[in-house]
């Protein structure tokens, strides 16, 4: 999977914010995001891998992804496992 976000996406978003007269300082605060975190993102000094960097291109729509936490991946770990589980009961 490309990792790098391309500096005219980047610059797209930029432009959004533009568009809609909306500062990144109030889109960072209303979203919950450190506004210089949200700087670096648009600036491309992040390579929003994990943790907020990544919620913040997700929720900017710089990258495909899902926000979520290691909980949700746990849970998703259970289901597939009680899915085999039952798929074997079943075969036995």
């Amino acid at each position: 999977m490309d990792t790098e976000i391309s500096a005219s996406r980047l610059e797209e978003a930029r432009q959004e914010f533009a568009r809609h007269g909306v500062s990144i300082r109030q889109w960072a605060h209303i979203h919950g995001f450190p506004a210089q975190l949200v700087y670096q993102v648009l600036a491309g000094r992040k390579r929003c891998l994990r943790g907020k960097s990544h919620a913040i291109a997700v929720r900017l729509g710089l990258k495909p992804g899902v926000i979520g936490s290691v909980a949700d991946i746990d849970a998703v770990n259970r289901q597939a496992s009680q899915r085999i589980e039952t798929a074997e009961d079943a075969m036995r």
